[in-house]
This record gives structure tokens, sequence and C-alpha cells, in this order.
């Protein structure tokens, strides 16, 4: 029998409590080397104690076990609180098991010796949806609206397998997030992430720009050079805006959907590519099939998991939420307090109708904060268009400061660009000055030009 004095002072006692815990445990120094690994965690990986202790844990697992979430990939973290989240790991025989994350520093004397993880599976009563419904943020996507805890089990689901999927959204929803959220989560996570608006590429260099060139190929062209394709191998490729796709090039994608190959533009070899695609528009590519504008075959082969996001409009009561993280996101920032949003200014949020969705949001919050000279943010300090579309509060005006034609001053300027929904040049003219005039203030003093770039 053992006597708490034998079981304080036995190493092999404190690794019996660790054994019979529900939740896996790695611990590593500084080094990235194991330490620790105890039976919950042999039992959730599939990976053997004796072949991981002692080993670097990017070299035991093939990949970082904490994904795109590693604190050990570059300096040593300072770890001033406890880092928790969602991720998608492969066990020892390739299979994708998702599990809730928690790392905590090992401190001696106040510096840093090692770290913890501890994890646990999410399947079952106590993971999946039910977690899910308690969330108000996922791989950072915010939200604690029904649509969006069903967008994040859908990522969860998707997340598992490599099949193509379609989102579609309006203009900030967030397309790219949930992208990148369905890299995190999925097997692939270790390798790249590569976004490509297919839109912002122009024409004649879009087949350079995806499956690359070799040196020659064309004027400009001195060395060989990787495509995107050739660069998210292993990992996710994101074609965003694949509406704008031209038709020579939506041939060329489908070749490769089919073969999994492609042809560097002037190469003779074919390269075999392993990438997951996942594509995102903001137009109804059914409709654009059936006004001859996107190719039908292609369409099916990129559909096969549609994931429609709802715009903010539809789920309005996360505007709060989403208020509160931009303005911690500031605080962090500029590392500086910043003012907090009064109800009537709320209120106002919540009645507005949010074209550009969550990005709009966003601007928005940043205007307020620029706009704000109180400790509160108020209706008067949101931009126009939010005060003129409001149905329920009845803003006061406030007259602007006294412009002075010719001469420039910081209030009269952002007076006169708010005025002007930010257009400089209508601007300028109120101002009583040429455009160059404007722009020449706005270069020399730092707080008109922040104050501008929030209106865009």
């Amino acid at each position: 029998m053992i006597s708490i004095d034998d079981f304080t002072s036995d190493k092999k006692s404190y690794a019996l409590v660790l054994d019979n815990l529900k939740d896996g445990i790695i611990a590593h120094d500084l080094e990235r080397k194991i330490i620790f690994f105890n039976k919950e965690a042999e039992k959730i990986t599939g990976y053997s104690k004796d072949g991981v202790l002692g080993r670097d844990c990017h070299e035991a697992f093939g990949a970082p076990f904490c994904g795109e979430g590693c604190s050990f990939c570059g300096m040593v973290p300072v770890f001033k609180e406890q880092l928790e989240f969602p991720i998608t790991i492969l066990t020892k025989t390739g299979d994708a098991r998702q599990i809730e994350m928690s790392i905590i520093g090992i401190f001696d004397n106040k510096k840093i010796k090692g770290v913890i993880a501890s994890f646990r599976e999410m399947n079952g009563h106590t993971g999946g949806v039910a977690r899910a419904k308690e969330l108000s943020s996922f791989s950072g996507i915010i939200g604690r609206d029904s649509a969006m805890r069903q967008i994040f089990q859908q990522i969860r689901d998707v997340a598992l397998y490599d099949y193509p999927v379609h989102i579609h959204g309006e203009t900030g929803t967030g397309k790219e997030r949930v992208a990148a959220s369905l890299h995190l989560e999925s097997k692939r996570a270790p390798a790249a992430f590569v976004p490509v608006n297919c839109g912002a590429i122009p024409e004649n260099l879009v087949e350079s720009e995806l499956f690359g060139h070799v040196r020659g190929a064309f004027s400009g062209a001195v060395k060989d050079r990787k495509g995107r394709f050739e660069l998210a191998h292993k990992g996710t490729l994101f074609l965003d805006e694949i509406a704008e796709l031209p038709k020579a090039m939506q041939v060329k994608l489908l070749r490769f959907l089919q073969e999994g190959v492609l042809e560097p533009v002037g190469g003779e070899k074919s390269i075999q590519v392993d990438v997951r695609i996942i594509s995102a528009t903001n137009k109804n590519l059914a409709r654009e099939v059936e006004n001859g504008k996107f190719r039908k075959d292609l369409f099916y082969r990129l559909n096969v998991i549609p994931m429609p996001l709802p715009p903010l409009r539809k789920r309005r009561n996360d505007i709060p939420l989403l208020i509160t993280h931009f303005l911690n996101q500031a605080e962090t920032e500029i590392h500086a307090p910043v003012p907090g949003f009064s109800r009537e200014a709320v209120r106002v949020m919540m009645d507005y109708h949010w074209p550009g969705n969550v990005r709009e949001l966003q601007n928005t919050v940043q205007f307020a904060i620029v706009r704000c000279k109180s400790n509160e943010i108020m209706p008067v300090d949101l931009p126009m268009e939010l005060r003129s579309g409001s149905k329920n509060i009845q803003v006061p005006h406030l007259p602007g400061p006294r412009i002075n034609p010719g001469k420039l001053d910081l209030e009269a300027v952002k007076f006169a660009l708010e005025r002007t929904g930010g257009n400089k040049a209508k601007a300028a003219r109120d101002l009583g000055v040429g455009r160059a005039t404007l722009y020449r203030f706005l270069k020399k003093d730092p707080l008109a030009a922040d104050f501008a770039a929030a209106l865009k």
C-alpha cells in the first residue's frame, strides 16, 4: 500500500494519476522534445509512448500536432494565458479525428520551461453539435446565431473529407474565412492554404499564376515559377470569385479536377498535384451556367458540397457580439483603450440593413472609434449612411466646423470628407482647394489620412 509520503515522492505515481485522466496529455520542453505522453494520448492519437518520448513533436507526428495553432514554430512563446481551440488531427493510421485542445506553459520561477497540451475528442454527447451551440466563435469566425452554429457544424463535418466545396455568399460575409477554417479543421492543416482571387488576375496571366511557367515560356519569364496549384500541394487551394475565371481557364481547371495533373506554361512534362479545391463567389453560379458564362460540367465538379453563407441582416443578433470583437481587436492593435458603443448607437446599427455585411460593420466600428471624441460612441459618431438609413432613431444634427476656403485644418477636412462620403474630389471642392492640396494635407496629417481610410 502506498503512503502519502511515498506517493508524493514517486514519479511513477504522478504518471499513474495522469494515465487515468480522460484527457490526453502531452508535455514537451522548449526544444519541442516530448517529455510526457499519457495513455489517453496514446488512445486518441494511435501513437505509442515509447515511439514519441524524447523526440521532437513535429518529427514524431510528421507535422505540428497543434496544426496552425503551434506556438513553437518560431520564437519561444510568452503564454500569458491558456490557449483553447478545436482542431482536426491525423492519427497514426491516417484517420482524421476532431479534438478540443488546451495549451498552457510550464513555468519554474516565472521562467517558461515547456508546454502542456491536454485534449479530448469532440465526438459523442459532449462534443459535436452540443459544443458548437456553446461557441460564439469558431476558427476565427464570430457568431452565436443559429445560422452560424449550423455553419460551424457543417465546417466540422465537411472538413473530414476532400470533396470540393463551393461557398456562396454576398460580399463581406466571410467566404475566405470559412474556406480557411475548412482547411484548418482538415487533415491538410499542416500544409499550405493558398487563396487566389480569380477576378484580380489579368486574363493574360491567369494560366501562369495558377499553373506556373518554365523559363523562357514568354517574355519576362526569366526563371521557372511554381503556380498556385503546385504551391498548395498537400494543402488547400481557395479559388475566390470563381465566376470571373475566363472560359479558356475553366477548361484547364476542369481537366485538372478530372486528372489531378497540370502542365506549366511552356512546359512539356505533366506534374501530379494533390490539392483540395474550395471555390467561392458572390454570384449565383447556376444562373451563370444558364447564361452561358460558366461551364456546366465545371459547375458540377466544384459544387459537390454547396455552403451558402447568411448575410448579416439575416443574423442581426450577432451584431453586438461582432461590435465587441472589433472593439477588442482595435484595442489590441493600437495598445490603448477605445470608446464603447452607447445603446443608442447599437440600436442604429441593429436597424441598418448592412449591404456590405461583416466587412462593412468592421469598417463602421473603425470609423466610429476615429470619429468619437468622448469615452462613448453615440449615433452622431456613426457614418452618415447608417444615420440616414435608421428608421427608429432621431439623430440630432450637429453643425460642422467653419470652413475657410484655401486653409485646411483637421476638423474641417474630416467634416468635408464625412459630408461627401469619403469622396476626396468633392471634399476638396467644398474646402475651396485643389485636389492635390487635399492629398498633400492627408499625406502630412496621419489622423486625417486614417479618417479618410476608414470611410472607404
